[in-house]
């Protein structure tokens, strides 16, 4: 199912939780809108289910406007960050629960059932009583629920966050296997930048009730739009630079050879582990002098802090591996590769 999103706006007492957003959604995408909290996600995801009426703009599925669709008419399958499921059921019967109110047949309520139990692997606990249930299982069966009547777009509100690091990653790795498998267009709001990237085909991020910037995880990473968006998904280095005799940017009194389009650049972005690190005296195009402020070890990688001779705000390199690692009030030299350097608007 496509879902087209037209100039949505939604106010609550005078602040403004959406401006104007737009958006398309393919059939059988997996989105997930990334941000942090306050910046609409979620007023977003409620005005499409329905349960936020917006105070203008439009929503339409398969070219149908939903503006006037009550939500339980939307046929959308809705998974909360809290389980929300009926403690006096059995895992089965809250499975059930919606199909017997779509008044489905009890063979097919029963059948169905037992796949979507199976689906999430929990048919040896159709029975238990959520509370006999872990939290990863308990969300597995809120999903399960969710899904079960066939819903034109599956809804998924942070359905991760209350769990333990090692549940969540396990889930998201379910939740994107299951997803594929239905091909179910599926909407996950998420403040975690690791889970939007791991998961989705298309990654929408958020800012102060707008959409900073649209695409697939890998594009967003490499060629982000914004300050924002660079500094939000993923580390970023932010070097601000000004206009040279010649137009390049300099960065204090270097100045830089950059391969991305550079007219007017005022900012410049260079991801860590694109940064190289020298010794004191290396010389060539695009090195900057600096000294060592901080080295932390977070085993697979060591991050280190240098503040540049010329001031400004530290850069952080990202060393891999068993090289040399200098030390604290060292000095060194940066290598700002010019492939690497990224305009910011």
């Amino acid at each position: 199912m496509s879902l087209s999103i037209r100039d949505v706006s939604k106010r609550f007492a005078g602040l403004t939780a959406l401006d104007r957003v737009s958006l398309d959604v393919p059939n059988g995408t997996f989105v997930c809108f990334l941000g942090p909290s306050g910046c609409g996600k979620t007023t977003l995801l409620r005005v499409i289910a329905g349960l936020e009426e917006a105070n203008s703009g439009e929503i339409r599925l398969n070219g149908q406007d939903l503006s006037h669709t009550p939500a339980r008419d939307r046929n959308f399958g809705i998974v909360f960050q809290s389980y929300s499921l009926f403690p006096n059921m059995s895992a089965a019967r809250n499975v059930a629960y919606g199909l017997e109110c779509r008044r489905w047949a009890k063979p097919a309520v029963a059948e169905r059932v037992d796949a979507m139990l199976r689906l999430v692997h929990l048919a040896d606990h159709a029975q238990k009583l959520p509370a006999q249930l872990s939290g990863g299982q308990q969300q597995r069966i809120a999903l399960a629920r969710a899904m079960a009547p066939n819903p034109a777009l599956l809804l998924l509100d942070e359905p991760l966050s209350a769990l333990d690091a090692k549940v969540r990653e396990e889930l998201r790795v379910e939740i994107r296997a299951v997803q594929r498998r239905l091909g179910i267009t599926t909407i996950m709001v998420t403040h975690d930048q690791e889970e939007a990237l791991a998961m989705a085909d298309l990654v929408v991020v958020m800012n102060r009730g707008v959409i900073e910037q649209v695409g697939a995880p890998r594009a967003l990473y490499d060629e982000p739009a914004t300050p924002f968006v660079a500094s939000f998904i993923g580390g970023m280095n932010l070097i601000d630079v000004a206009a040279g005799a010649d137009g390049r940017p300099t960065f204090g009194d270097i100045p830089l050879r950059v391969e991305d389009r550079h007219n007017g650049a005022r900012s410049l972005g260079l991801r860590p582990e694109h940064v190289g690190i020298g010794a004191p005296d290396a010389v060539g195009e695009n090195i900057v002098p600096g000294r060592i402020l901080d080295v932390a070890f977070l085993g697979n990688l060591t991050r280190v802090s240098v503040e540049p001779a010329m001031g400004g705000r530290p850069i952080l390199v990202e060393i891999h591996g068993r090289t040399r690692i200098p030390a604290v009030d060292e000095m060194v030299t940066l290598h700002l590769p010019a492939d690497a350097l990224r305009v910011l608007a």
